[in-house]
């Protein structure tokens, strides 16, 4: 059957549609989302809520010509529809398949890479400049969320957007309410504020109702002195923006006049839209967190409860142990930034609520925030996504380990992560956390060496890391003790002959595997940094090959520490070093990802045959 969607196969197509049949699209549109990942997994409640919001961009602004960044990039599946991949959506996330992300490789309509939040704005901004001095006519069109906003970067960027008075610039805040977890912030409550008081909205149609004509003239004028007042536009006008809104983000007459009134405005614009995550689909609207990013389900019936796993997952783990820490220690504080379910967090919030931070999306803050707190002798514990401490390190390193402050960072999704790809994987947190003089560094191998190797981080008076795999561990039982394991010391997991494995963390399981096919010799490292150099020099002087295998970049990473010490040491042993390539890994199924490395127990057996037997 033809519906309008099928007609569509760029942003040229959509422009030649009559306005009366866009809303028509959009609910085909949404509908197609929603089937689209119900089949794959991936985000849902984000994109069902930009459907009309993307509809009158694309409909309005000259794609590509004009530009469109999205920020975060987990609300663009409607976007992709438009652009050309409605045919590839079943391939999204998967390998080979078409990222669940703006990817500029992708499209000529995905014209910034984005995963992280609070970019957006920067880059549009760099846009819209590039295209004043190269003399080019076009538009810059930031899309941002409320969470994003809470980001110290995203007004880095209209503080320098809004002293340039004649660049062609769009900032939509996409007003939703929501984050990933629920919103916070001084910030939130203000859009708060507005979306729930009708005084404003109570104002303007009285002025429009009530007052004769020759009053009118002076009512607006109180009209826009009250809405200074009233609404966040003195904020943002503050910033040399015109601010426009709020407006019905679902609502698409005003949208598109809106809009298209913007486009003939010179200057840096601001429009804040008000949008519902889930909209169109009353599962996702009553429940946008658990709709955020689900596997595949059957839309008819929603998201049934999954019966319990067989395993634990590492984040549970990390989850349990907070509790347990925080029950015998009242100086134990949690923060994380934006991240309560996904860091493993709720349960935490709800037996120690006075001690629970959710900082929002601002890892910057997050890291010095710890910092402060244990300045003052209370124990903070960030936990945080390997991906997400990126955007922390210059406070990871002056605010924290320079001063030598406790802080414990719990870093989840360590290595590869799947369907996010590759602007979500942990591959280098060894590597950049291992050059910082006072930082402990650890690698979980199973959920009791997790726990235990988060109680040593915490116990241990200064900057500890321990990092641990997204998704189900190997099935070692944990029990609610808090015990602690030798600072620095690794072990012997199989004694063989000739070769020695040095594992470090997610990949100690398939190395060991490897090791009993090779008959060698299997140490489980535990610490990346301080390296147990006396298990090092035991290895060498007993075996006459070393390899190292790493769930993480090679370069600079548990491999490049062996060899360093060794070079200290004056060993000289061949080495060989088996981790994850200089390379983007891209998404698709993590145990296929790591087949392709060659980082599976076949592949590891097969790589040191190939160079030592």
């Amino acid at each position: 059957m033809t519906t309008l969607l099928n007609t569509i196969n760029s942003p040229a197509d959509l422009r030649s549609m009559t306005r009366s049949q866009l809303k028509p699209l959009a609910d085909e549109l949404r509908q197609y989302v929603l089937d689209s990942v119900s089949k794959t997994g991936g985000h849902l409640s984000s994109n069902l809520g930009t459907v009309e919001l993307t509809i009158a961009l694309h409909y309005v602004f000259n794609t590509p010509e004009d530009r469109l960044v999205w920020d975060v990039g987990h609300q663009t599946y409607p976007h992709k529809i438009l652009t050309g991949r409605r045919d590839q959506m079943h391939s999204l996330r998967q390998l080979n398949g078409i990222s669940g992300f703006p990817r500029r490789a992708e499209s000529e309509y995905d014209t910034f890479g984005t995963a992280h939040s609070s970019t957006s704005i920067s880059a549009a901004l760099g846009m819209a400049l590039a295209a004043r001095i190269k003399g080019e006519d076009r538009h810059a069109v930031a899309i941002i969320g409320d969470g994003s906003m809470t980001a110290g970067m995203a007004f880095e960027a209209m503080n320098n957007a809004g002293v340039h008075e004649d660049i062609n610039l769009l900032v939509v805040l996409n007003d939703n309410d929501m984050s990933i977890s629920p919103p916070v912030g001084a910030l939130n409550r203000y859009l708060a504020r507005l979306m729930s008081g009708k005084f404003y909205a109570a104002a303007r149609n009285v002025g429009k109702s009530v007052l004769p004509s020759p009053v009118l003239e002076l009512a607006r004028r109180f009209e826009e002195h009250a809405k200074g007042m009233i609404v966040p536009a003195t904020m943002f006008e503050e910033f040399g923006f015109n601010y426009i809104g709020p407006i019905d983000g679902h609502d698409l007459d005003s949208l598109i006049p809106t809009l298209q009134n913007i486009k003939n405005l010179k200057g840096p614009q601001f429009l804040h839209v008000v949008t519902k995550k889930g909209q169109g689909y009353k599962l996702a609207e009553a429940d946008p967190v658990l709709y955020h990013g689900p596997g595949k389900f059957n839309p008819a019936e929603g998201i049934k409860p999954a019966a319990a796993p067989a395993k634990q997952s590492y984040t549970q783990v990390f989850g349990n142990w907070l509790c347990d820490m925080a029950a015998v220690d009242q100086k134990l504080v949690g923060i994380t930034p934006a991240m309560r379910e996904g860091s493993g967090m709720v349960e935490f919030e709800k037996q120690f609520p006075k001690r629970y931070y959710d900082v929002g999306i601002a890892e910057q803050h997050s890291v010095t925030f710890a910092a402060g707190l244990a300045c003052e002798g209370l124990k903070p514990v960030v936990a945080i996504y390997s991906t997400f401490l990126q955007r922390a390190y210059d406070q990871l390193i002056h605010d924290v380990a320079l001063q030598n402050l406790d802080v414990t960072f719990a870093l989840d999704r360590a290595g590869l992560v799947g369907a996010d790809g590759a602007t979500h994987a942990g591959n280098y947190d060894l590597a950049y956390l291992r050059c910082i003089p006072n930082m402990v560094v650890m690698a979980a191998s199973d959920e009791n060496e997790c726990r235990q190797m988060l109680s040593t981080a915490y116990q241990y008076p200064g900057p500890a890391a321990v990092r641990y795999p997204r998704g189900a561990g190997t099935g070692v039982p944990t029990g609610k003790d808090l015990d602690t394991i030798p600072l620095g010391k690794g072990e012997v997991k199989r004694q063989g002959k000739r070769i020695a494995i040095l594992a470090f963390g997610s990949l100690v399981h398939p190395a060991l595997q490897a090791a009993e096919q090779l008959d060698a010799t299997l140490a489980n490292m535990r610490f990346i940094k301080p390296l147990d150099v006396e298990l090092l020099k035991s290895l060498a002087a007993s075996h006459d090959e070393l390899v190292t295998v790493e769930e993480g970049c090679t370069m600079g990473g548990a491999g490049s520490a062996v060899a360093e010490a060794m070079a200290e040491a004056g060993i000289h042993k061949p080495l060989f070093i088996l981790g994850l390539p200089d390379r983007f890994v891209d998404h698709g199924d993590p145990a296929l990802l790591l087949a392709q490395c060659g980082l599976d127990a076949a592949g590891i057996e097969k790589s040191i045959r190939a160079r030592f037997l």
